[in-house]
């Protein structure tokens, strides 16, 4: 039906009879002479009908956007001066012999080339995914999965899939329950993860799985969160936290030197828990972003100032300052804005200095909680910021979750503002996560990454004797700011696994019933392992410049979990949900 497609039609084919087929991108008529930007998977091809072909001028007069068509023409350069130097195929044009309509177009709801707000764009979807952008994302994204197969098969991992239909397991986020027809009143549960099927095979001893995987997890969701999601699952045996780590970094080297020509650091950086959240707030900290926190709670906790005072004194508050070189600029509604901002990940307020003079002392600095500070508080925080004339330096001061949440944010919004996010890519492994982390609402243990994890120490007796204390052997890739990859060593012995299930609130009853046959497996032999897992959607979001998962999945959900292109979730007819013995009554949510 084609001979070549449109975006590689060039001046060597000059002279030559071709065919090519696609969508009619635009028409223009010119009076006496019609051009038709024709458009497919590889580009643009200008098509020049005219009179000297009458059946097939006859039909290109009644050609509209998106119309499906096939021409057969001669490939000529086009005339002086009308070369299109931003097309591929732009020095030549195809003088149409012969015009097929394979298929004519209802008017599109929007036109290609414009941005249509993304419920339109989902709801046409197939429409969507014919423009450029979309077309360049998608097999950008097919690059990157091309390039870590590559990467895996190369280093003796083999691709395994894992069951879709599995037991529901407590894993942090809710499950999609799937009812059994053949079971009736139970119910499979869509994977959150294969976790413990990775385990098991590992346990099977084939040493190096991974698998391009579908999760599904029914959680509220952001712009970087989907209901469905893909992502690369590895898991390996018999190899430490740091040849795993290693292993992992050539991976990521590979994708985005294949992808993006791109040379990422050889090893990549890496930051503590406590001193990721320490100097920048956040365990995923963006280091485009030079600004860092100094510690000051040492420092006021003696002044006047309750504010300060109160935090500094709680050993879970947290007194911080962030220095912004040149801030001192900032006009008084620019701050208000910032201290609006961090009222918005909560906190109360937002004090603030700026720094005139620094050699005046007191005298050169500009604030109204001055008063409060003495002389050496002052000089204690000019020092440990480093400031200098024309500085601001603005202050948490609460619970410290709530400093790194509002100082964090403040951080990267100052960051886009000054314009001093550094280009480029900036990856960073997180590592020793604390193992655990307590809620205070259910006064019990959560775990940090997930309860399969094993601690750096592996007493299980020193573990129960301090749970608070305990490092995780976990590890995060982060890359501008953004969680790409998470994972961990395992546990690998059955009495260690059973004291953190005990630790979890998992009694011995609860721990059988859902994960009996992992801790039956352990028993035998099982070897140390460790894996990870990383975010295609995400790492493809970033590497591609989108600002969200939606825009490098081919048929995503809103963020309401609704797909307006099928209209789903819908509901079920009576008889099916009869094969299911299921009925259907409808509960008024909590509290109403």
């Amino acid at each position: 039906m084609r001979t070549h497609y449109c975006g590689e039609v060039s001046e060597s084919l000059s002279g030559a009879t071709i065919e090519v087929a696609g969508w009619v991108h635009r028409r223009r008529d010119h009076g006496g002479v019609i051009f038709v930007d024709l458009r497919d998977r590889a580009g643009l091809l200008q098509v020049v009908f005219d009179p000297d072909t009458p059946e097939a001028f006859g039909l290109a007069e009644h050609l509209g956007r998106e119309y499906c068509i096939q021409v057969r023409g001669r490939v000529r350069p086009r005339p002086a001066g009308t070369a299109n130097s931003h097309l591929a195929s732009g020095q030549v044009e195809l003088l149409a012999l012969e015009l097929v309509v394979l298929n004519p177009s209802a008017t599109p709801p929007f036109t290609l080339d414009e941005e249509a707000n993304e419920e339109l764009r989902l709801r046409y979807r197939y429409l969507d995914l014919r423009r450029e952008l979309m077309q360049k994302r998608l097999r950008q994204r097919h690059a990157i999965t091309r390039a870590m197969r590559e990467y895996l098969d190369g280093h003796g991992f083999v691709d395994i899939e894992t069951p879709m239909l599995t037991k529901a397991t407590p894993e942090g986020a809710r499950d999609y329950l799937v009812p059994s027809r053949t079971h009736p009143g139970k119910f499979f549960a869509l994977p959150q993860s294969p976790q413990i099927f990775k385990q098991l095979l590992m346990m099977s001893g084939f040493d190096r799985y991974y698998q391009i995987v579908r999760c599904f997890r029914d959680e509220d969701l952001r712009a970087d969160r989907q209901p469905e999601f893909t992502q690369l699952d590895i898991e390996t045996s018999f190899l430490g936290q740091e040849e795993l780590m290693a292993l992992m970094e050539g991976l990521v080297r590979q994708v985005f030197r294949q992808v993006l020509g791109e040379e990422l650091p050889d090893p990549f950086p890496r930051l503590s828990y406590a001193e990721a959240l320490r100097r920048y707030g956040s365990d995923k900290p963006d280091l485009r972003v030079p600004l860092e926190f100094a510690d000051v709670g040492d420092l006021v906790r003696d002044c006047e100032f309750k504010v300060f005072a109160a935090p500094a004194a709680d050993p879970a508050g947290r007194v911080a300052a962030l220095r912004v070189p040149g801030g001192g600029s900032l006009t008084r509604r620019q701050i208000d804005e910032y201290a609006a901002l961090a009222g918005r990940h909560g906190a109360r307020g937002l004090a603030w200095v700026k720094v005139n003079d620094l050699k005046a002392g007191r005298e050169g600095l500009q604030s109204p909680i001055l008063k409060f500070l003495s002389d050496a508080a002052i000089a204690g925080i000019l020092g440990r910021t480093q400031a200098a004339d024309g500085d601001l330096i603005f202050f948490g001061a609460d619970k410290a979750s709530t400093v790194n949440d509002a100082l964090g944010a403040l951080r990267l919004q100052l960051g886009r503002d000054l314009g001093i996010v550094a280009a480029g890519w900036r990856p960073l492994w997180v590592v020793d996560f604390p193992m655990f982390e307590w809620d205070a609402g259910e006064r019990r243990w959560l775990a940090m990454h997930h309860p399969f994890t094993s601690p750096v120490d592996p007493d299980p007796a020193a573990l129960v004797a301090d749970p608070g204390a305990g490092l995780a052997r976990a590890y995060d890739l982060v890359l501008n700011g953004s969680e790409v990859g998470g994972g961990s060593i395992r546990i690998h012995r059955e009495d260690l696994q059973s004291t953190v299930f005990e630790l979890l609130g998992i009694e011995a009853g609860e721990a059988r019933e859902k994960f009996g046959f992992l801790l039956e497996a352990l028993r035998y032999g099982a070897p140390p392992h460790g894996g990870i897992a990383f975010g295609l959607d995400r790492l493809a979001m970033l590497m591609s410049g989108a600002d969200s998962i939606r825009d490098v999945i081919a048929f995503p959900k809103t963020q309401s979990a609704w797909c307006p292109l099928t209209d789903a979730p819908a509901p079920a007819g009576a008889a099916q949900l009869a094969e299911l013995h299921i009925r259907v009554k409808l509960l008024a949510p909590p509290g109403e």
